[in-house]
């Protein structure tokens, strides 16, 4: 990102100095109050309530979010039914680096070239490969009626 620097009339022989930048990195993480809005796609409203065909994203710090959607999927019917990813902290080996860009096309998919954050907890649908969700109140609403599907009762 270029500085603009504006000179005014009174004249100094002292060096402006630049202020570093802070690094970015493309690492999901949980959102900030301020962040965009949330995607608050549900399942059952226009994404139907099929095994197999979902993945969640999780990060393997220690977010509270992360851990209560662990927590949910841990529920009979969901174990095996639906598809989870943990982004650690580090993307520097090769599945984990395969994970972030997963969620990125996820993301951009969702929203043309999708260039905020990426926020996990995030449920994906492996159908259109778009981001349903990543509230994360909505997505435990969800993940507790899968878990409940007669449909997913029979995929575990």
């Amino acid at each position: 990102m270029s500085q603009t620097h504006v000179q005014t009339h009174v004249q100094s022989h002292a060096p402006t100095q630049v202020q570093p930048q802070p690094q970015v990195h493309p690492q999901p993480h949980p959102r900030p109050e301020a962040a965009a809005p949330p995607l608050r796609g549900r399942i059952g409203a226009g994404f139907s309530p099929v095994p197999h065909r979902y993945r969640v994203f999780l990060a393997a710090d220690d977010c509270p979010h992360c851990r209560g959607v662990a927590a949910a999927l841990a529920a009979p019917g969901l174990r095996d039914a639906v598809a989870v990813t943990v982004l650690g902290i580090d993307s520097g080996t090769d599945s984990d680096t395969s994970g972030h860009q997963a969620l990125r096309r996820a993301y951009e998919a969702s929203g043309h070239h999708h260039d905020g954050p990426l926020t996990v907890p995030a449920l994906c649908d492996g159908w259109s490969g778009r981001v349903v969700s990543n509230h994360t109140p909505d997505i435990l609403e969800d993940l507790r009626r899968l878990s409940a599907d007669p449909a997913f009762r029979k995929a575990s």
